[in-house]
């Protein structure tokens, strides 16, 4: 799954709990990823598509939320999403001024499964987040088409890459390479063990603040870089969580809060001009569209219960940003500077993470 170095593989381990079988969003059963990727001499951006499950997600809710950290962002999709705490489509991520072609594509692919939205049904909720990718991409050329959504989807699987990839290709973390990450953590409950995957497309952050499991390596970076100037933190990131622990949408909704603990532990202020966007979902409990007869039972752990997962999703989105960092590539921008990889400006300035 993952052939390029992660931060593990450079003997940085986060937390305490255990990572699942990939250290990936898609240890969740039935949760796939795809992306497809605009990598030209302007435009660098692309689309990532999180597929919650294997069946029709129109005809087969999933219990969902999402959460504001800072709401300087331009989703699609979660006042209806919070309203009715369910998800009936595929995620999508993009770049903030391809959301409208993402939704349109979006939409085009659920209509053609579901004939009868529009028709003898409701309409449908597509869901699409985004970052600003403009300092590596043309976003102003609106690069991203309906035909790259299906790519995505069509892509989609248990394995993915990570880094510069999808909707990551223009990214920007901590004033270095961002783009696409993932981890996983395992709880074990009374009543079975229970996966927390989280995938982040990250492009927020200063430099100087960032934390690699509490060494202060951007600010070490930042001193060996004489003309990298002090700007402020005007990225953002996207959260996708998926796990199959049985919770309500409001249980679901304060799980995902949590990301903010692993978020500040790499150094995030949540700053003003940062969209910090969480959206979580569970496959523990398939909500169906038409009405049944009898009323839908759906079951959800003990508050206590919710503990454990608190902590795991708190390290596994920790891990996740550092896996985007240190897998993604090293870009030119726009304006002629680089974008480094974290890995590259570690050895280039003779830095180590400290155990």
């Amino acid at each position: 799954m993952h052939c390029k170095k992660r931060i593990r593989d450079y003997g940085v381990k986060i937390g305490r709990l255990e990572a699942g079988k990939n250290n990936s969003l898609t240890d969740v059963a039935g949760v796939t990823v795809g992306h497809a990727t605009i990598d030209d001499q302007e435009c660098k951006t692309g689309i990532t598509a999180i597929m919650p499950h294997q069946g029709n997600t129109f005809q087969e809710k999933l219990i969902a939320s999402s959460y504001v950290l800072n709401g300087f962002g331009k989703t699609v999709g979660t006042v209806q999403l919070n309203e009715l705490g369910t998800l009936e489509t595929p995620i999508l991520l993009t770049n903030t001024l391809s959301v409208g072609a993402a939704t349109e594509g979006l939409t085009k692919y659920i209509l053609e499964h579901n004939k009868a939205i529009g028709r003898t049904t409701g309409t449908v909720n597509p869901v699409v987040g985004e970052c600003n990718d403009m300092l590596i991409n043309h976003i102003r050329e609106s690069a991203v088409t309906s035909e790259h959504v299906y790519e995505a989807i069509n892509k989609a699987s248990s394995t993915f890459e990570e880094g510069a990839i999808g909707a990551g290709r223009g990214m920007v973390c901590y004033g270095l390479k961002g783009g696409i990450g993932t981890s996983s953590r395992l709880i074990d409950l009374t009543h079975g063990t229970y996966t927390i995957g989280v995938l982040v497309l990250a492009n927020f952050g200063q430099m100087e603040d960032l934390n690699v499991s509490g060494t202060p390596v951007g600010q070490s970076i930042h001193e060996h870089l004489s003309h990298s100037p002090n700007e402020p933190d005007r990225g953002s990131i996207m959260i996708i969580v998926a796990t199959d622990l049985p919770v309500t949408d409001r249980q679901l909704n304060r799980l995902i809060k949590r990301t903010s603990t692993g978020l500040a532990r790499t150094g995030s202020t949540i700053a003003h001009g940062s969209g910090d966007i969480a959206i979580g979902f569970s496959t523990a409990t398939k909500i169906p569209h038409e009405k049944p007869i009898e009323p839908i039972s759906i079951p959800s752990v003990h508050e206590e219960d919710l503990n454990p997962a608190f902590r795991a999703v708190g390290e596994a989105t920790e891990e996740a940003i550092l896996n985007a960092l240190v897998t993604a590539e090293t870009t030119t921008m726009r304006d002629g500077r680089v974008a480094m990889s974290l890995i590259e400006a570690m050895e280039r300035y003779g830095l180590i993470f400290e155990e």
